[in-house]
């Protein structure tokens, strides 16, 4: 009786420092969202993948009447830079006119989530404050944001104990496997607005496109037949994509799903061919995936393993109609 009173003890202190830990990773996460927004800071990163290296230079700032102010550059190779004011959101590449949308969502190498509401990656995923150690010259906080199943990657972010900022992001396998990273090089907060904003705030930004919708009540000819757990379909449309086995464009359907922190698009179209064995190529941790079968090209990009792309692709069937109501969207998540 005293030794199961002894195990029942060693659980509970177990339990309680797990739940602590957890704890604590989620409020150092929710400090990262805070600063994201809120504080005036100039920072420069590296993204490293494929032993290379992408430098980028990010401006971030309050202006007047609370509006967040952003500019993100690509410093090496074609021209990109990524304007925002608030809800609009600029783009200036190569090769095209600049352009804008209405949007809070800016495409950069740093997932949109950790300037968000944290809390809506509980689902997938479980958050554990490891320890600290010196990143850029910093005591910095080790958070792993840790995948409850085996389709995902795991991410540990290192964040500023001074500020909470992140320092360093590192994307890994369930193995352990680094497969790409960000790390920062240089990050400056100040208490008021650089130079560069105010006078950015004073720009007038290109014209806003609009975007083509989708009609609400479009039949989609495809379904994803299985997710993992916690993925839930952002829109869908058709793409005019190039086709090796079809001369010129053609129309295929485009599906986006994401779990939050990871985006997944799937791309379906008939083909002449009946069947092609899988093909696939891994940018760091970016993974496009292509097969054809029974007569179906599927083609599925994201950020996770192989296996999980292959199960993905091999779920796509027909979309089934049931009293008009369109289920191509549906899926069944796993655990």
């Amino acid at each position: 009786m005293k030794l199961s009173a002894f195990f029942l003890l060693l659980l509970s202190v177990n339990v309680s420092a797990i739940t602590a830990d957890t704890e604590s990773a989620k409020l150092s996460l929710e400090r990262l969202s805070d600063s994201l927004r809120q504080l005036n800071f100039s920072t420069s990163f590296v993204v490293v993948k494929n032993n290379q290296a992408e430098p980028y230079h990010w401006l971030h700032g309050i202006g007047d009447n609370e509006q967040e102010l952003e500019i993100f550059t690509r410093l090496n190779g074609p021209r990109l830079d990524v304007l925002r004011q608030g809800e609009v959101v600029s783009y200036i590449e190569p090769d095209q006119e600049p352009y804008s949308i209405i949007s809070s969502d800016v495409r950069s190498p740093i997932p949109t989530i950790f300037r968000g509401n944290i809390s809506e990656l509980e689902e997938s995923y479980r958050f554990i404050s490891v320890g600290r150690s010196r990143i850029l010259g910093r005591v910095a906080q080790l958070v792993r944001v840790v995948s409850k199943d085996k389709y995902r990657y795991n991410y540990w972010l290192w964040l500023d104990q001074k500020t909470g900022l992140m320092l360093k992001m590192a994307v890994l396998t369930r193995q352990g496997q680094l497969l790409e990273q960000i790390q920062f090089t240089h990050i400056e907060v100040d208490e008021k607005l650089s130079d560069n904003l105010k006078q950015f705030q004073l720009t007038e930004l290109p014209a806003v496109i609009e975007l083509t919708m989708q009609r609400q009540n479009r039949t989609h000819s495809w379904q994803v037949g299985w997710l993992p757990h916690g993925f839930s379909v952002v829109k869908s449309n058709q793409h005019n994509l190039n086709s090796h086995n079809r001369g010129g464009d053609k129309a295929v359907e485009f599906m986006l799903f994401t779990d939050g922190l990871v985006e997944v698009s799937v791309y379906v179209n008939p083909s002449h061919e009946k069947f092609r064995a899988p093909e696939y190529a891994s940018d760091g941790a970016t993974l496009v995936f292509n097969h054809i079968l029974q007569g179906i090209e599927v083609g599925v990009v994201g950020d996770i393993p192989l296996a999980t792309a292959k199960k993905i692709a091999e779920s796509i069937s027909p979309a089934i109609v049931d009293k008009g109501k369109n289920t191509a969207l549906s899926s069944k998540g796993e655990q």
